[in-house]
């Protein structure tokens, strides 16, 4: 029986590359797109090829429920989100709209298109398979270090609040009506499909530019901010084993590692030849009105039950993604490429 998945955030960084992973896999992939217009959908038919996509909208039941009934799933993955946490101080109502009650309505479409009830536990063989993306952003101000699956939650931004209530409703859906619905809470991850608006794109970008000739100077906030950094498509990997287990359950997922913003501008000038301390300056409008000093994963379930462990270490990632972007940056001075700005 060939698998059917449904994909919400497909054109996403982490979308794509496990619709990639999932095609490999000899899944049917489908992914949600929320209009007919949007923008990166013919980037992502040509990067995928063969996707099957379906209208729908996080902010629209009705639509959510028609998706699942097209696809007729056997795994969900909801990965469509507002990721970029610094816009949830700026548009808070929003970004809980689509990350909180986001995930509420995709639950709640699952359960209708499945006919479940409190009364009523699903087997094995008919239920969906629901993942929902947590965040490291959840564990906020840390209760301890490094973080694991029972530490407490502090989160110290509205991006934060509102994953951390996906995460508690996914468990009580799973509670409450017997769903298969796991959370993987992923500490951050990158790739040279990252958005530019997020830091370690936007050095590498910086980088590009200026070895290029065509930037001088990259701003930045705060340069001690300590983060677990991996790689998207070793992450994406961890998504799929989770909904392989036989039991649900709520993963951390990250690399164990501890890097700061200065470890990643560092790495990153050094790939070019150049000396960061030259070309960074620190803006204090870019720190976050609460900011989140020291994440690192715990990721011991995830590599005991799950038999995953990252591939790419961080100053490989940082590595791919300058040079990456090197080529991106060559071809925009030498031909014009206007898709560049686009990220990927």
């Amino acid at each position: 029986m060939t698998k059917r998945a449904l994909i919400t955030g497909i054109t996403g960084q982490d979308g794509s590359y496990l619709a990639e992973h999932l095609l490999e896999q000899g899944y049917q992939v489908w992914g949600l797109i929320r209009g007919q217009a949007n923008p990166r959908k013919s980037r992502v038919s040509r990067l995928l090829g063969d996707v099957t996509f379906v209208d729908g909208d996080l902010m629209d039941q009705a639509s959510l429920v028609s998706a699942v009934d097209a696809a007729q799933p056997h795994e969900v993955y909801n990965l469509g989100a507002i990721s970029f946490v610094p816009m949830s101080w700026q548009q808070s109502e929003l970004v809980t709209e689509v990350n909180g009650m986001g995930v509420l309505r995709m639950l709640e479409a699952i359960r209708v298109v499945s006919g479940l009830s409190g009364s009523r536990t699903p087997t094995v063989d008919n239920q969906i398979r629901f993942y929902q993306a947590s965040s490291s952003e959840m564990f906020g101000k840390v209760a301890e270090t490094p973080q694991r699956e029972t530490t407490t939650f502090h989160p110290r931004s509205p991006y934060g609040v509102a994953k951390a209530y996906g995460h508690f409703i996914t468990r009580n859906y799973r509670e409450s009506f017997g769903m298969y619905g796991v959370s993987g809470m992923l500490f951050n991850h990158e790739s040279p499909r990252r958005g530019a608006e997020f830091v370690t794109r936007k050095i590498t970008l910086a980088v590009a530019q200026i070895k290029l000739g065509l930037q001088d100077k990259l701003h930045l906030g705060n340069l001690d901010a300590v983060r677990d950094w991996g790689y998207a498509g070793d992450y994406v990997r961890a998504m799929h084993l989770m909904l392989q287990q036989p039991v649900a359950g709520d993963y951390v997922v990250g690399t164990g590692k501890m890097h700061s913003v200065r470890d990643a501008v560092r790495i990153a000038f050094e790939c070019v030849g150049l000396d960061w301390r030259d070309h960074v300056v620190i803006d204090p409008a870019l720190v976050r009105p609460a900011e989140v000093e020291t994440l690192c994963a715990d990721n011991t379930r995830a590599r005991t039950e799950l038999g995953w462990a990252p591939e790419v270490d961080f100053t490989e990632l940082m590595q791919m993604m300058v040079e990456s972007d090197l080529r991106q940056a060559e071809r925009e001075r030498d031909f014009g490429d206007l898709l560049v700005s686009a990220g990927w």
